[in-house]
Parts: structure tokens; sequence; C-alpha cells
């Protein structure tokens, strides 16, 4: 019996399956892809720390998927394996921007169709998503959204400093307050009606405010 006899039946039938071309084209079309996804993710990003490791992961997400999705599409057998050994394996890496999850499931997806045969379903539609990215991950809000964080000595100069603030701004909303002994604070989400923020410097100086504070605000909002 020779060595090839012994594991004809487990290994060695399955050596070609999958042709070498097929596999090098796969790879290459989702490293393609793959630095595609990263350039899109890192042209949009819009958090506070860019993150060069989930830009690479995503690349190496792409031709993983591929590899994986190659081998399932080989044989019937393994791909039930393959599901129930996927199906075990939990992530606990948080996410903390929500686009991240969209360029997750576009690494995945992509890898997933690439391995499946559909080339030009995978190319024109990760041109597309790009393209959509750029164009709404890029368009600039038509009035940024601040917060102001007030500290009034009493009820006069309360009333004092939200009239100028009204008389300055296109929208101020009171989103909390808070009244001690010899103190209020207020904070406020204002729509600026340009850049200017000298407001801030016109409101330190007035009589009964200790001090104030704008910061920007690109969370989620209601318009």
């Amino acid at each position: 019996m020779s060595f090839q006899d012994i594991f004809k039946s487990s290994f060695l039938e399955k050596v070609s399956s999958v042709s070498i071309l097929d596999m090098a084209l796969a790879l290459v079309l989702a490293f393609g892809i793959g630095m595609l996804i990263f350039l899109v993710y890192k042209k949009t990003f819009a958090g506070v720390m860019y993150s060069s490791s989930f830009g690479i992961s995503l690349v190496a997400m792409t031709m993983i998927t591929t590899l994986v999705i190659l081998a399932v599409t080989s044989n019937v057998v393994l791909s039930l394996g393959m599901v129930g050994a996927l199906s075990i394996v939990r992530f606990r890496a948080a996410i903390k921007e929500p686009l991240d999850i969209a360029f997750l499931f576009w690494a995945i997806g992509a890898g997933i169709v690439l391995a499946a045969g559909l080339i030009p379903l995978a190319v024109f539609g990760s041109v597309v998503i790009s393209a959509v990215l750029l164009v709404f991950a890029n368009a600039k809000p038509h009035m940024n959204p601040f917060i102001l964080v007030l500290h009034c000595r009493d009820h006069e100069s309360e009333i004092q400093a939200m009239n100028f603030i009204q008389d300055q701004v296109k929208r101020c909303v009171v989103k909390s307050k808070t009244a001690q002994q010899g103190t209020i604070e207020l904070n406020l989400e204002l729509r600026m009606k340009n850049e200017n923020t000298e407001l801030v410097n016109i409101l330190s100086e007035m009589n009964g405010i200790d001090h104030a504070v704008l910061v920007s605000y690109n969370g989620d909002y209601m318009g």
C-alpha cells in the first residue's frame, strides 16, 4: 500500500478540487477590492481616533472570506462542518462608529460574491458603494450643531445671556438646566449662522457669567 493509497479518501483527492488559477485569481481580486474598501474607509473616516489596524483588517477579512467560501463551494460536506465551526466564534471587539459596521459587511459580502464567481457583481457593486460612501460621508451638514455650556450666577444673568444668544444664532434649544445655590448651568444646542464663534468671548465678559464653553457636536441628532 502506497502513501497515496493511505490518504486517498481523506486528503489527496481534495487537492485538485479548486484549481491554482481559480485560487490565485480570487485572492488577487479579493486583495484589490479589500484595498478599495480600506482606502474608502480611510477617506471617509470621521471619528476621533483613526485605527489603521481596523483598515488592514478589512483587507484581510475580504481575503479570508473568499478563502473560506472557496473551500465551502468545493465540498458540500465541508460546508456543513464549516457552518458548525463558525457558529461558535464570538467577536468581542467593540464597534465605536456605526459606519464601521457597513465596512465590515461590505468586506464580508465582497469576499462571498467573489468566491461564488460573480466577479462583475463584486467589482461593480464595490465601485458603486464606494461612490455612495464618498458622496454622503464627506457631505457637510447645512448647519453645524454646537453644544454651549454656560454657567450663570443668577436668574437675571441667565435671561440676559439667553436673549443675546437667540439674537446671534439660528436656533437655540435648551438640552439641560441645573440650578444650585449661586450658580445655574445651561447646556444648549446651537445652530450657528456662520463659523464665527465670537459670541463665546462676548458671553464670558458679561456680568454674572462665570464661564462659557462651546464644543462641536458631530453625533446623531434630529434635524
